[in-house]
């Protein structure tokens, strides 16, 4: 399974790095002009001189491009959509004395009635404020903590499934996405109030992970189907359920309620209010969720029929009762992680959750396969290396670093930090 594993992530990073390179620039000063139609431009200049090899990044709608200006001080970054982008001036790509003077480094972009949008940077003398490499890795560590919380609520979920059933379900992704679709549905489109939306997109959640293994794992178990064409279902059910998300909310990028709150500083640290929640739901579930496979018959069961099925039944527990209150609970964590998720990114889209499964398959392999508290030891780790990361790599490299840092450790230790030799093979 592990071999198999490493094989789908090495096919899935070849496919993305050669998707980044075909989709190269025109020209040094020109990035996804020639594929997409909405085009934001700008030209960089200081005293009526143009500024070359300045460092310009576009955020936004689930993109993420960067550029360099030319010799002639212009840039054009192409767009997939009409939407609000964040156009970023790197600062310290400026010649020495020449700092942005006004309006920040920082531009929200937003298309009119045209198709391009014209993004300029007021520049000036002066001398530049930097932030200490300290307060820069301190930001990024409780950053990183965040996201590590987050996606260990969907890894402990994934990991449950796979401990119970043995099952890599790539569908955990859609799952994850299905959270944040339900919240978005009912807190704007049905106007509810973002905390009962919360909570009806959890209870929804729970009853997809219910659903499926009613009406496809529980009939294929019984007729006895592998492994292998288990996972080859998962796969398609994945892609099935993301196209079909995609018919039903489109390709953009929608934000959730209170996802502009500012930011509040505690010395280097900055979190807005829905970080600071954020973590806080996540431990007080973590810890629930802890109880739960300590303390409760059901979570003592559970993990017996993860260490051995045969035994587990043959002691008079119900495996199939088992298994579906985990797919239940996986539903549940996974809904919650992709709600937290959308306020992470932020932002809500059709393949979100598509977008951190190898993360989240990274954290369950890396913290022992089917081991519910090594799937949050491995997230922790993966979330704090791909934050602090960006301190050494450029951002576009960040999750690339933490599926290397799986593969080191997996060489030391093929059975995880937390899992069992004889779970491997």
């Amino acid at each position: 399974m592990l071999v198999i594993f490493l094989g789908l992530l090495f096919a899935a990073l070849t496919m993305s790095t050669f998707a980044t390179v075909s989709a190269g620039p025109a020209h040094a000063d020109e990035v996804g002009t020639d594929e997409y139609d909405y085009v934001l431009t700008g030209n960089v200049q200081f005293d009526q001189k143009p500024l070359d090899n300045v460092l310009i990044t576009v955020e936004g709608a689930g993109y993420e491009a960067s550029v360099e200006t030319g010799v002639d001080g212009k840039w054009k970054v192409g767009v997939p959509e009409k939407a609000t982008y964040t156009v970023t001036l790197d600062e310290d790509t400026l010649p020495k004395g020449v700092v942005v003077a006004k309006g920040g480094s920082v531009i929200e972009a937003e298309f009119a009635l045209t198709k391009v949008k014209s993004v300029n940077f007021f520049l000036g003398e002066g001398t530049r404020t930097t932030v200490s490499f300290f307060d820069q890795f301190i930001n990024r560590f409780v950053n990183g903590l965040n996201f590590g919380l987050l996606l260990a609520l969907a890894a402990i979920g994934l990991s449950l499934i796979f401990g119970t059933t043995g099952l890599s379900n790539f569908a955990h992704a859609e799952m994850i996405t299905f959270g944040a679709l339900m919240t978005l549905l009912f807190s704007v489109t049905l106007g509810v109030p973002i905390w009962l939306a919360i909570i009806v997109a959890v209870a929804l959640s729970a009853g997809l992970g219910w659903s499926l293994d009613a009406v496809i794992w529980k009939p294929l178990r019984r007729k006895g189907v592998g492994l292998i064409p288990l996972m080859i279902v998962s796969i398609g059910l994945s892609l099935a359920l993301r196209y079909l998300f995609q018919i039903f909310v489109g390709g953009g990028t929608s934000q959730l309620p209170g996802s502009g709150l500012a930011d509040l500083k505690f010395g280097p640290i900055r979190l807005s209010l829905i970080d600071l929640a954020s973590m806080g739901i996540s431990i007080v579930v973590l810890l629930a969720v802890s109880f739960f496979l300590l303390r409760t018959r059901i979570g003592k069961a559970t993990r017996a029929v993860s260490d051995n099925p045969s035994l587990a039944s043959a002691s008079g527990i119900d495996v199939d009762g088992v298994i579906r209150i985990v797919w239940v609970l996986g539903g549940a964590l996974a809904g919650l992680s992709g709600i937290l998720w959308a306020y992470f990114r932020p932002g809500v889209s059709w393949d979100m959750g598509f977008q951190i499964l190898l993360l989240v398959f990274a954290a369950v392999t890396l913290g022992g396969l089917g081991t519910a508290f090594g799937a949050l030891i491995g997230s922790i780790i993966v979330g704090l290396f791909v934050e602090l990361s960006t301190l050494w790599l450029p951002s576009d490299l960040k999750y690339v670093g933490a599926l290397v840092v799986l593969i080191l450790v997996l060489l030391l230790r093929p059975q995880g930090i937390l899992g069992r030799k004889e779970r491997i093979g």
